[in-house]
């Protein structure tokens, strides 16, 4: 058994799991140590006792609370993004590279510059990263995401009207299927069930559950129903209501609610 904090960070959502240290509270600020390196995490989630088996990787024991010294350095090192981001795109242009940088971030310590970017293709920039190492002086990592990771950093609104979810709150990216916005009833055009990122919408998975378990007690399209008015064929089906349009023999139509086809 393991006393873990549940730790996000900067324009990540998703929440990670941290092996807790004394003092720690909901929303303290936290040094710890994550693949990219020595980041600042919020505690999003009090202290808890979880089973060694829902560990998945190494768990890593938070470092410390966050002292005055941390907060300026990574105010600083938020502070060189802007002018470094602008130059690394310079000297990506300069090498006609086919990529587009996205973003960048120091780690804490400065000892590492992760750099996202997007390319349609394998980008061979073994000697981008020297340039930048000699210029940064820091080691550097290249990172390329995709289309779902890349909206997620620069944003947007969707056909909604609203943030991109995976801007905004998304943690974990769900995977969507065309079969759940079959599902949905959803138009199968691509250019009203894709985001922005040209991949289909996050949101068709949310209330995919749903869905399927009122789907499963209703009838299929085509089926022969028996009504109090005789059989009816099932002509289309409204999820949310819980209704079904059926045609009779004789041509006549009508909506029948689930809640009545049980009773019979």
């Amino acid at each position: 058994m393991k006393k873990v904090v549940s730790v996000v960070f900067e324009g990540n959502h998703k929440k990670y799991y941290f092996e807790s240290i004394p003092n720690l509270k909901l929303n303290s600020l936290v040094v710890v140590e994550t693949v990219r390196g020595v980041e600042i995490g919020k505690i999003v989630e009090e202290e808890k006792v979880i089973d060694d088996s829902e560990v998945v990787g190494e768990l890593r024991p938070v470092i410390r609370l966050t002292t005055e010294d941390d907060l300026k350095r990574a105010k600083d090192n938020k502070a060189l993004r802007p002018e470094t981001l602008k130059r690394i795109k310079e000297i990506v242009k300069d090498f006609k590279l086919d990529m587009k940088v996205l973003d960048l971030e120091y780690t804490l310590d400065k000892t590492k510059l992760i750099i996202y970017f997007t390319a349609d293709e394998r980008i061979d920039f073994r000697e981008l990263v020297k340039v930048l190492a000699s210029e940064y002086k820091t080691r550097i990592e290249l990172r390329q995401i995709g289309p779902r990771d890349a909206s997620r950093i620069v944003g947007g609104i969707g056909p909604c009207g609203r943030k991109l979810c995976c801007h905004t709150f998304l943690g974990d990216i769900q995977n969507v299927s065309i079969k759940m916005a079959k599902n949905q009833n959803l138009s199968l055009n691509p250019t009203t069930i894709s985001g922005l990122c040209g991949k289909l919408l996050c949101c068709i998975s949310f209330e995919d559950t749903v869905y399927s378990r009122i789907k499963e007690s209703m009838p299929e399209v085509g089926d022969t129903i028996g009504t109090e008015k005789g059989d009816a064929k099932v002509e289309s089906i409204n999820i949310l209501d819980e209704t079904v349009s059926v045609t009779y023999p004789d041509g006549s139509k009508d909506i029948i609610s689930m809640e009545e086809l049980t009773e019979e």
